[in-house]
């Protein structure tokens, strides 16, 4: 097989693109999506400066890469979730990819900073049925990742999130019809009032088996294994079921998310009317409450108490559910 671009011996195959390349090849067709999506989104200004957040997976280390290769002012924030040896593997790999680049990376512990742990937040030790750990975990990493870009004056926070993530959180929203939650699912959203940072997913181009080739064929000492709290996750199910689509029709699901994006993302996000304030906890940016009465109090606050509590022995104290 013949790289497309340069006819040296290929080494990836892109099946949802009909063609071949070689490792240099490669690298430059990686480039040129992530530039791409860059440019066409308006994602960054050469003038920004940029917060990677890192996990010491593929993606994250692989747009952490990208970036300072497209001469971004990029650095990275690793979140330790305590989540046992896994977290410490995770740490010790961000710190190498940014020790062996002379980058800058911000190190935050959920434990220390917000007094708990994933593993403590998931299930019953919230204090109910609970939220899922993916679900404790997301609710806080954004908190997080706002909070530092705004204390540290970085313009955007960078995601790694590739085609095959957006691909499988679309599919699992629209199964549900949640127009609410696919009115924010865009390659960028941005800073609409003070309080929120610009967030971009500049990976959203790239299918996750194409930054597992990048890393390899980079050298790029990334984690490999899962982390143990995702099993059951169903956003790998969806993955699955799209995988299988993807097998008998290349670029499914590219089609899909483009698809999306490009015709119906704006419709929703223009329906997306939702007032905002500030949280009367910690300041952050949360909805208005319906009821006029009613204290706005932002979901990390809510469930970052009812943790506390429920760590504390204490019977939580009922809060008005207000969506973030």
């Amino acid at each position: 097989m013949r790289c497309k671009r340069c006819r040296d011996r290929a080494v990836i195959e892109l099946r949802r693109h009909n063609v071949a390349f070689c490792r240099d090849c490669f690298f430059h067709y990686v480039g040129q999506q992530v530039g791409r999506a860059i440019d066409k989104r308006r994602m960054l200004r050469p003038s920004d400066r940029v917060l990677v957040a890192v996990s010491g997976g593929k993606d994250s280390l692989a747009l952490w890469d990208l970036l300072l290769a497209l001469g971004y002012r990029a650095d990275g924030l690793y979140m330790s979730l305590g989540i046992g040896g896994y977290s410490e593997r995770s740490k010790d790999a961000c710190q190498a990819f940014a020790d062996e680049r002379g980058a800058g990376l911000l190190v935050h512990d959920l434990a220390g900073e917000q007094g708990y742990t994933i593993p403590e937040a998931a299930g019953r030790a919230a204090g109910r049925a609970g939220r899922s750990s993916c679900a404790v975990c997301g609710l806080s990493k954004r908190y997080v990742f706002n909070r530092a870009a705004l204390e540290g004056g970085y313009d955007v926070v960078a995601t790694g999130h590739n085609l095959d993530d957006e691909a499988a959180v679309l599919f699992a929203n629209t199964l549900r019809w949640d127009t609410a939650t696919m009115a924010r699912q865009f390659p960028v959203l941005e800073a609409t009032r003070p309080g929120l940072v610009k967030k971009v997913k500049p990976l959203y181009r790239v299918a996750e088996r194409e930054t597992a080739a990048y890393c390899v064929l980079k050298g790029i000492d990334y984690v490999v294994e899962e982390c143990p709290l995702v099993a059951g996750n169903t956003q790998l199910k969806h993955k699955e079921t799209l995988n299988r689509m993807e097998e008998a029709s290349p670029g499914t699901k590219h089609n899909f998310l483009f698809g999306f994006i490009d015709k119906a993302a704006e419709l929703l996000r223009s329906a997306d009317d939702a007032e905002l304030t500030e949280c009367a906890r910690c300041g952050m940016v949360t909805q208005v409450p319906g009821d006029p009465e009613v204290v706005p109090v932002c979901a990390f606050c809510r469930s970052r108490e009812r943790l506390l509590r429920a760590k504390a022995g204490e019977r939580a104290l009922p809060l008005v559910e207000v969506a973030r």
